[in-house]
């Protein structure tokens, strides 16, 4: 009996074959829909809005974007397709090819992930491409307290997570729960709180 295995697919075969209509991620060499709730969406549309409010109040050299999909490797060298529910983009990296589709091989400056149901995937998978692709801040925003209680506490309760990278190239945790303000390196002006995002 032989048994055939799809050939997994590279990042630009991910990018030719995806469809144009959607959200898709490669994940382990297939195209993965990525869907979403109205919840989920508000919570992120509420980051991106804020974001993009700070941007231009300071006239800072960002762009934010929420479909932007970018080549991370995992562990074991394959390469995946991420795109983050908000992402903070360098003006210059964005500019540098304006002609070209939205994927992108730089590391962006912030990514930010709205768990849901494969919350798994923000907590490990994306953490530790993002990481190793060198993306200087990561927020995991759980509004559902879905993850683990390691990371929530017990009893669980909804977070927001930002990550730094230190010196080492390895990410730091910050939890940010109820009023406390979150406290953000690419955004030290922000004045958003953790309830203000998680209750969007």
């Amino acid at each position: 009996m032989t048994i055939t295995t799809k050939p997994k697919l590279t990042f630009e075969q991910f990018l030719e074959q995806c469809p144009e209509e959607g959200f898709y991620e490669l994940v382990d060499g297939e195209i993965v829909e990525v869907r979403s709730t109205r919840n989920h969406d508000d919570v992120a549309n509420f980051i991106l809005f804020s974001f993009n409010d700070e941007i231009r109040r300071l006239n800072l050299n960002y762009v934010v974007n929420n479909t932007v999909v970018f080549r991370t490797k995992t562990a074991q060298g394959i390469e995946q397709g991420r795109k983050p529910d908000v992402s903070v983009i360098d003006k210059d990296v964005w500019r540098s090819n304006r002609s070209a589709y939205s994927a992108l091989e730089e590391p962006i400056q912030l990514a930010v992930e709205v768990t849901s149901t494969n919350w798994e995937d923000d907590y490990i998978d994306k953490l530790d491409e993002y990481q190793r692709l060198g993306i200087t801040e990561y927020w995991i925003v759980d509004y559902l307290a879905i993850g683990l209680r390691d990371y929530l506490g017990n009893p669980k309760v909804p977070s927001v997570f930002v990550f730094l990278l230190d010196t080492n190239g390895k990410y730091q945790r910050t939890q940010f729960r109820g009023s406390e303000r979150i406290v953000s390196q690419t955004f030290p002006e922000l004045t958003l709180t953790s309830e203000q995002i998680l209750t969007a």
